[in-house]
């Protein structure tokens, strides 16, 4: 059985939203399947910032083996431009509040791909919140926010979190930010002018130009938000794009992070996908981007927050993922700072499992018996 499920929203102080139906309904969506032979006491909740997962693969799947599963959709379905991670929490918590007051006794917070940060960041605030503001000073405030606690995290196929990945996809080869064509040849690996192998010198080099082009985005985000301030107005965000966007060099040599993926990325080769409008985080807004994108002011670091949660937590990534690569899940099973843990990989698993149902059901299974073995399948 499935059903559309209409959660209350907590509103923002900010217009971030264009849909004006959206704001006016007050509620964000989520899609429930539900076992029909005997009723579910544990529910999964698989979210993302802004992917909508009331289609994910794996609801069904998690509902025919006695799992309810819920697919939430954020505030930000589908447009990522005025992003607020913060936001996200309070609508990962509006979901988990939710189930709750529908009798669920278990629910399972699934983080996949984007969604491992936010799931992390989510857990770690309900549990100890620390975070009072966004980096641009604005709210929520975490701390006074309403924020169940999930019963157990996973991870699947999943990154730490978008400042991080966005940093290591960058293109540092842009040198303008108002001109993609003007490039530094010495670090252009998209146009084939640089070939792999790629040497350990180069890798440090370039990983550093890529972090330098995030500091300087942010600081001149700063320097607009200043500009802002001072005008005193009613004015208070402005958008921007940002050019080369998917330029990390796993995508060109498999030799870095190796696994059993192929050369490119989810979105074709690296250098169409570089420039592709529809390819990460290309617009965005000034406070949008300290919240999501900033390498240095984003609260949502994947790893930190990993460390802080209490709950069992089972971390799975695809050896063939093109996106998610086998470094990001070890990094967050490393970071958690606890015993019941456990690290599987799905072999030759791809980044959403397409055309891959056995697959699919390996995962289903492995998450079935773990919640099990946890006491969470009710």
């Amino acid at each position: 059985m499935t059903e559309l499920l209409g959660i209350p929203m907590q509103a923002s102080d900010h217009i971030d939203v264009y849909s004006g139906v959206s704001r006016m309904a007050g509620k964000i969506w989520g899609s429930l399947h539900s076992a029909e032979a005997t009723p579910s006491k544990t529910a999964a909740l698989l979210v993302h910032p802004t992917s909508n997962f009331m289609g994910h693969y794996l609801l069904a799947p998690l509902a025919e083996r006695g799992i309810d599963a819920a697919g939430l959709a954020t505030r930000y379905i589908g447009n990522d431009s005025s992003l607020t991670m913060e936001n996200c929490v309070l609508d990962v918590g509006a979901a988990i509040r939710f189930l709750r007051e529908r009798g669920y006794e278990k629910v399972v917070l699934i983080g996949n791909s984007g969604g491992g940060g936010l799931a992390a960041l989510y857990q770690s605030q309900a549990e100890s919140p620390t975070i009072t503001s966004t980096p641009a000073g604005d709210p929520p405030d975490l701390t006074c926010a309403d924020l169940p606690p999930a019963d157990a995290l996973l991870q699947l196929m999943a990154h730490p979190g978008r400042a991080q990945v966005l940093t290591d996809w960058i293109d540092p080869a842009v040198v303008d930010e108002a001109d993609p064509w003007t490039r530094d040849e010495e670090l252009d690996i998209v146009s084939g002018r640089i070939r792999p192998p790629f040497s350990p010198e180069f890798i440090e080099r370039y990983r550093a130009a890529q972090i330098a082009r995030n500091r300087r985005i942010t600081a001149w985000v700063r320097e607009q938000l200043d500009r802002l301030a001072a005008a005193d107005g009613e004015l208070q965000d402005l958008p921007f794009v940002v050019h080369g966007t998917t330029a990390d060099p796993r995508f060109v040599d498999t030799a870095i992070d190796p696994s059993d993926r192929e050369p490119g990325t989810m979105w074709g080769p690296t250098a169409v996908a570089n420039m592709m409008p529809a390819s990460l985080a290309h617009y965005s807004s000034l406070r949008s981007w300290l919240s999501q994108w900033s390498v240095d002011e984003s609260n949502c670091d994947g790893a930190l927050h990993m460390s802080r949660i209490s709950v069992p937590a089972l971390v799975m990534y695809g050896t063939a993922d093109q996106v998610c690569f086998p470094s990001y899940a070890t990094q967050m099973f490393d970071a958690v700072s606890h015993d019941d843990k456990r690290l599987v990989p799905v072999t030759d698993g791809l980044h959403y499992l397409s055309g891959q149902p056995e697959k699919i059901a390996f995962v289903a299974d492995t998450v079935v018996d773990w919640l099990r073995e946890h006491d969470l399948a009710r």
